[in-house]
């Protein structure tokens, strides 16, 4: 009795907003792949809602999946602009199959937020960023020639899907473990989780650390901001680049999108990607050529085992060890943007708590970018 009474009253609520309006877009979204995606984001380009409804009200609209009649989390993305650039959903979608989702016009619940990003400049200028799996950090100017100075990106990891930034900074003691996870990855003198620089006579050419930053989004599905660097001398080649990084909800991996300008005129620019190893004399390491990168620390006391990667779509010219870091060469070409993605996960976290874990979780990544979902809208 209560499955009926449920279903009229869905009916009827469905019905009501199908009068309320004209036209109500409807989305479709298939997973062609063998792959299932649990909870990703599907990015839809605002242009396409506004053609299937052009007086839709960015303050009061919601997603509802035709069949479980239930309300689909979305964000707006404006990507640094005045104006929205694309609609962000977060669904699941079974392997070989579909889902349908529909526009109505009515305020939709408030999504609670799983991503933050913010410029740190109570801590030497940090930019620290995370979501409801991981925490990063990267290092600013204040912090160069000091005593705590490092190159590449730190983590922070976590137990928690709350987000801990503001509150590890305000505590000021996040060294220690106080529940919900911590600081103690080491970064130092290279690349840290996934840090990119160019890789010029067999050396990686650090730039300094990050000038300016700026936010772009902030939440509450996925977060992004951007990074810009002084130029610098990478072995004879003036080098200059900006960073563009976001991370989604669900995801230990951040998408990063670095846009090179050099000297070299006529020519790509040799880089590298580069994951921060420890002292052991046997690594637990992924290199593959066919762009994963994957590294498992050993265990680090009490305070447990932090695994780092990289992914990219483009095929690597080299993948190999050194002492203190492991490197994917690539290139770049000047003044085009050069995609991958990288991030961590630790075994304390409860999801992925080994090396054959980590590294299935990164082959799997690769296998769903290389099998994106397919979305229309009418």
């Amino acid at each position: 009795m209560k499955k009926f009474f449920h279903c009229i009253f869905s009916l009827l609520f469905i019905t009501s907003y199908a009068f309320a309006q004209d036209k109500y877009p409807i989305i479709t979204i298939k997973n062609g792949s063998s792959i299932e995606r649990a909870d990703v984001l599907v990015s839809i380009p605002w242009t396409k809602i506004l053609k299937a409804d052009p007086k839709i009200d960015t303050a009061k609209f919601l997603v509802m999946n035709k069949y479980t009649e239930t309300e689909v989390p979305h964000q707006l993305e404006y990507k640094g602009e005045k104006e929205v650039q694309n609609l962000l959903l977060q669904v699941s979608v079974k392997a070989k199959e579909h889902l349908t989702l529909i526009i109505f016009a009515a305020k939709p619940k408030a999504v609670t937020p799983k991503t933050y990003a913010r410029y740190v400049p109570e801590r030497k200028d940090d930019f620290a960023w995370e979501n409801d799996k991981i925490a990063f950090r990267m290092y600013g100017k204040a912090l160069e020639k000091t005593s705590e100075d490092a190159y590449g990106i730190d983590v922070w990891v976590k137990r928690t899907s709350k987000l801990v930034i503001n509150d590890r900074y305000k505590k000021n003691d996040y060294h220690k473990d106080h529940g919900d996870g911590l600081d103690y990855y080491s970064v130092g003198f290279t690349l840290g989780a996934g840090g990119m620089a160019p890789y010029v006579k067999d050396s990686v050419r650090y730039s300094g650390n990050y000038k300016t930053s700026k936010v772009l989004d902030n939440g509450p599905l996925r977060s992004s901001f951007q990074l810009t660097y002084d130029e610098w001398d990478a072995a004879g080649i003036k080098v200059k680049v900006t960073k563009t990084i976001s991370i989604d909800a669900g995801s230990q991996l951040n998408r990063i999108e670095n846009l090179y300008t050099f000297s070299a005129q006529g020519k790509n620019l040799p880089v590298a990607i580069g994951l921060s190893t420890r002292n052991e004399n046997e690594k637990k390491l992924l290199l593959d050529k066919n762009g994963i990168l994957g590294y498992w620390e050993p265990v680090h006391g009490d305070d447990g085992i932090t695994g780092v990667g990289a992914v990219t779509l483009n095929s690597l010219k080299s993948a190999t060890a050194q002492s203190k870091q492991a490197l994917g060469i690539t290139e770049v070409k000047n003044n085009v943007p050069y995609v991958y993605y990288a991030g961590a996960a630790w075994n304390k976290a409860g999801k992925i708590t080994n090396e054959n874990e980590w590294f299935s979780y990164l082959q799997k990544y690769q296998n769903e970018l290389k099998s994106p979902l397919k979305v229309s809208v009418k």
